[in-house]
Formats: C-alpha cells, sequence, structure tokens
C-alpha cells in the first residue's frame, strides 16, 4: 500500500493522515517532533495507553476532555486523585471509560514524581532511552527492540499499561524517532528539528 499522499495543498505526506485536517494538523505540528516538557511528555504516554486498542482518531477527537478531565496532565495533581475522582472519571462521556486505563494514569503519575525525583525530570529519563540508529529500517512496525526495553524498565518502576507497542508509539510521537516516510515533506523537518535539539540532561 501507498504510504504517502498528496494533500491539496500539493504537500506529500504520511498516509495515515490524510482522512481529516485535524489529522493532518497533528501530523504537521506534533507528530515526530522532539519534546522535553515533562507535563507534555506525561500527557503523551497517558494517551498512548489509552489508544491501546482503539484508534488514535478516537483519542485525538476527545484530547481537550482528556486535558480537562485529568488537570492538564499534571502529574503532581493527579497523584492526588482518590476514588471518587476515579468515579468522575468513569462517568465522563467526553473521555475513554475504561476504568483500569483511568486508574493506570492516576497510579502512574505517583511513578512519574517518583522518576521526576530519581532522573532530574521524565524527559532526562525518556530522553535516555534514545536509539543511535534507526531500528525500524524504514519499515512500519509496532515496536522495536528499544521500545521493549523501555517497557520493560517502565514496569519494573511500577507503570501501568506501557507494554512495548505503546512505548514505541510514545516514542513516535515525542520525536525519539523519526518515522515520518523518507518522501514525506514533515520527514526533513523532523530531521531539522532534532538536530538543534539538545538532549535532557
Amino acid at each position: 500500500m501507498e504510504r504517502l499522499f498528496v494533500a491539496s495543498d500539493g504537500v506529500s505526506r504520511c498516509r495515515w493522515c490524510a482522512s481529516d485536517p485535524e489529522y493532518i494538523r497533528y501530523h504537521d505540528e506534533e507528530w515526530g517532533y522532539p519534546v522535553a516538557e515533562d507535563r507534555r511528555l506525561f500527557e503523551k504516554i497517558c494517551l498512548e495507553g489509552f489508544q491501546s486498542g482503539l484508534s488514535w482518531w478516537t483519542i485525538l477527537q476527545k484530547r481537550e476532555n482528556f486535558r480537562a478531565a485529568f488537570a492538564g496532565f499534571d502529574f503532581h495533581r493527579m497523584a492526588e486523585f482518590g476514588p471518587e475522582d476515579v468515579e468522575r472519571l468513569v462517568q465522563d462521556k467526553g473521555i475513554v471509560r475504561h476504568r483500569g486505563k483511568i486508574e493506570a494514569v492516576i497510579h502512574n503519575a505517583a511513578r512519574a514524581i517518583e522518576m521526576e525525583r530519581e532522573h532530574g525530570s521524565l524527559a532526562a529519563f525518556f530522553w535516555s532511552f534514545a536509539p543511535e540508529t534507526d531500528e525500524s529500517g524504514g519499515e512500519v512496525v509496532a515496536q522495536t527492540p528499544t521500545s521493549q526495553r523501555l517497557s520493560k524498565t517502565l514496569k519494573k518502576k511500577g507503570w501501568k499499561f506501557v507494554g512495548p507497542t505503546t512505548c514505541y508509539a510514545f516514542m513516535q510521537a515525542m520525536g525519539m524517532v523519526n518515522d515520518h516516510h523518507p518522501g514525506c515533506a514533515h520527514h526533513a523537518k523532523a530531521v531539522a528539528a532534532r538536530a538543534v535539539f539538545t538532549l535532557p540532561v
């Protein structure tokens, strides 16, 4: 299957974003571009966990609702959520009402605080996994050795809903890997953004 499409603006893009202008905006402005801000990283890994078993389109349509429901993914605030918040969220029609996933991201908020204390920031921890070479070989893959290692490490630290496929989708979204097709106009832009990006330490 052809992995590229040309939109009405004449720009070649990855085909997965072809279905809707909002999808195109996400592809053009966020996906594959490096992120170092802890709250955004926590949001991304939480939403990738919610996406498990669903389409990313579903999550993107509900993203603002998720942000409102989960205190803007401020993990310091989320770690204080209690049973009453879980019940509130389970009843929130604007998000994915999966009790296990809701409880997991609240649980992970506390783990994120621990990670921040141990490593200085979430960014420093996650970016320490950045692979030196392209592990996908230009192919569409669901996971890689690095995503497997990241998943295993997170699970050892007590995180939930962070399997290797979820971790690889997170790595793509946060710009740790550049999986824009080489023929996509944003592949080179993501390369340029990464070239001037300072790795968190």
